[in-house]
């Protein structure tokens, strides 16, 4: 698609203004910032707002700083389920502020496994756990991306049994390579997908995916309130050259 834009060999009609109703909520004048190339505004908010700036200053604090705003923070004030409502989102699936590392923490502070749960294929299941399907399933009429909710675990059986959309479907144990924990994913996971609450980290470790398309897709995925948790407020002149078309454009963080 960037490439027949850029081609201009077919019509191509831009939408840049922001109307009076939708420059009310800063998801959307955020968003708007991110796809003209320029920085969100990181200001605290004079007034109730849906959209936040945390600072966390290296990945360590960011891992904390994230829990806390999902188990804690973010319910308290906004009343959403930590597990149902919301979701972080990362640029990455690897480093200490990744999707992966950050499902095991996430995991660990808000459905702590019992004695019924199942690991396999370098996961724990256990009920009450947030999971997504990777590849898409015909037979079970499951498909990559969909978020579900582990509602039983069978050992006598070899069966885990999930909740999509209110439909069951089984697994047996050697079936769950298919399932991850979903209380991290990627922003790439996410396309094609809203949640309630959004909590984006963007760390230096991020450096190599931080292209505003990306950090657009991750912004607009947020209904509610997104959270965008970073070292510190950059600025336009620590952004990165581009790289080939526009929305390819890089930003560092810190």
């Amino acid at each position: 698609m960037a490439d027949v834009i850029s081609s201009h060999a077919v019509p191509v009609v831009r939408l840049t203004e922001v109307f009076r109703q939708a420059a009310q909520s800063r998801i959307i004048t955020s968003a708007h910032r991110i796809n003209q190339g320029t920085i969100p505004d990181l200001n605290p908010p004079e007034a109730e707002s849906d959209f936040y700036f945390v600072q966390a200053d290296d990945p360590e604090s960011a891992v904390s700083r994230i829990i806390e705003l999902v188990k804690t923070r973010i319910p308290r004030r906004f009343g959403f389920d930590p597990i149902r409502d919301i979701q972080v989102l990362c640029p990455m699936n690897r480093g200490g502020v990744g999707a992966r590392s950050l499902n095991i923490e996430l995991q660990a502070a808000l459905n702590p496994a019992g004695d019924r749960k199942v690991e396999r294929f370098g996961w724990t299941f256990a009920p009450g756990d947030k999971v997504m399907q990777i590849e898409n399933d015909y037979d079970k009429e499951v498909y990559n991306g969909d978020i579900g909710f582990v509602t039983g675990v069978e050992p006598d059986e070899g069966e885990l049994t999930a909740s999509f959309d209110e439909r069951t479907v089984t697994y047996s144990f050697g079936e769950l390579d298919t399932l991850v924990p979903a209380y991290a994913a990627t922003i790439h996971k996410s396309q094609g997908s809203e949640y309630p609450a959004v909590v984006i980290p963007v760390m230096t470790q991020h450096y190599a995916m931080l292209q505003r398309n990306l950090l657009y897709t991750g912004v607009t995925r947020g209904k509610r309130l997104v959270v965008w948790s970073a070292k510190r407020k950059p600025s336009p002149s620590r952004c990165a050259t581009s790289r080939g078309a526009g929305a390819g454009r890089s930003w560092r963080h810190g």
